[in-house]
């Protein structure tokens, strides 16, 4: 991330903090990799991280690690192993890490990307998974984000969700020729996947399939219809989407992403996540309901650009100091010391270049000041004091003072 970025890297990343504030999380930090068989036990062994994209090495003592996919099953490793259990119930936690995955990169999408994610584990409560959803939407609000839909799904309990697997592999048994290659593989796999397929192949057949949030069972209805009323007490805008399942194998009831209103297909997800609370005894753990999402920092930063989120301010420093006399230097190198103290950003110019040339450097920098001390003005202990900002307008003041006048007239 180059530094013309870093001030929307500093937005989002204050904005993460303010949200997560307001909503009652704590910071956690998981290490850059993992135990392999934390996300393959977690994120299940016929999705495309486990499959295609997952980083897997072994390291001198013969462990099968993992550069992290994804951070929720290295977050429950983390809640099961340091007794987060014992705590008061639920804990919320949040982190902003580093992800890796060897996929095809692409605008916003690469193989080291940085995702924000919060989890909540210990409660089955409905409005925390609006809670949740609502933690993503006013981060999207902060940053300058507009024009973008919750879409919602729900994917039932395990035991009910077996019924509707059975009757989604009839529906697809007699048209398995015409699916895609990784749709057929699915099919015997993780027929639930099906729908998720983004191929060109499979999108007439997905959206004629059986809906499973048609055919809820009455808990987990319940549970979806909660889910929807505090989302809509809270203005938060949404639509139920009949086809979305999310790429990983834990999930279970609310299932949701955040997509541009522009992107009828649903390829440019912002963030998502939903309830797995199933994935605690994966993992070797107590039955603990769980429920987060994941949202890439580069994907927000181009979407921030989209919605004409701009940042003006491109200056490295507020004064600039052009000197060119003999002997100078330590008392040029004072002031920009004193300057610094009190609190103002400060670039000397280089010796050996000409005063045209620093000038040419203030006048970049995007500084208020230049600071101007030439054979003259170092004769006299006085420099020039120029204003870049407005008309160009100069005056000599004495060096003894020149620190406080110029964080008087900043501050003015």
């Amino acid at each position: 991330m180059l530094p013309d970025m870093q001030p929307y890297w500093e937005a989002v990343l204050e904005g993460i903090r303010e949200v997560t504030r307001l909503h009652g999380f704590r910071r956690i930090d998981t290490p850059a990799f993992e135990y392999a068989g934390v996300f393959e036990k977690g994120s299940g062994d016929t999705t495309d991280i486990i499959e295609k994209e997952m980083y897997v090495f072994e390291d001198r003592g013969g462990e099968r690690l993992a550069l992290t996919p994804e951070g929720t099953p290295a977050i429950c490793r983390a809640y099961l192993e340091h007794g987060m259990a014992s705590w008061p119930q639920p804990v919320r936690l949040y982190t902003t890490h580093a992800m890796f995955r060897y996929d095809r990169p692409q605008k916003g999408r690469y193989r080291q990307h940085t995702q924000f994610d919060c989890e909540v584990f210990g409660s089955a409560d409905p409005l925390v998974d609006a809670e949740v959803i609502a933690v993503l939407w006013r981060l999207y609000e902060r940053l300058g984000i507009r024009n973008v839909t919750v879409r919602l799904g729900s994917l039932d309990d395990i035991e009910p969700r077996r019924a509707y697997i059975e009757q989604l592999k009839d529906y697809y048994r007699p048209h398995l020729e015409k699916l895609s290659e990784d749709s057929q593989r699915r099919f015997a796999r993780n027929p639930l996947r099906l729908l998720d397929s983004k191929d060109e192949r499979d999108q007439a057949l997905k959206e004629m399939a059986p809906k499973l949030v048609e055919q809820l069972s009455t808990p987990a209805q319940a549970h979806h219809e909660a889910v929807t009323g505090a989302l809509a007490a809270a203005g938060i805008a949404y639509a139920v989407d009949p086809l979305l399942v999310r790429g990983l194998d834990y999930y279970n009831r609310t299932v949701f992403e955040v997509v541009p209103n522009d992107d009828e297909r649903a390829q440019g997800t912002l963030g998502g996540g939903g309830r797995y609370d199933g994935l605690m005894e994966l993992l070797g753990g107590p039955p603990t309901p769980g429920i987060g999402f994941g949202s890439g920092i580069e994907r927000l930063i181009l979407e921030m650009q989209k919605n004409g989120v701009t940042f003006d301010d491109g200056s490295v420093a507020s004064v600039y100091v052009v000197h060119r006399a003999e002997g100078a230097g330590a008392a040029v190198f004072a002031l920009a010391g004193e300057l610094r103290e009190l609190g103002i950003a400060t670039v000397i110019g280089e010796t050996g270049k000409s005063m045209k040339a620093q000038m040419r450097g203030a006048n970049h920098s995007g500084a208020r000041f230049a600071v101007i001390i030439g054979d003259d003005e170092w004769a006299a202990r006085q420099a020039v004091l120029k204003d870049l900002a407005g008309e160009g307008e100069q005056e000599s003041l004495p060096l003894g003072n020149l620190a406080t006048t110029i964080r008087a007239r900043l501050e003015a």
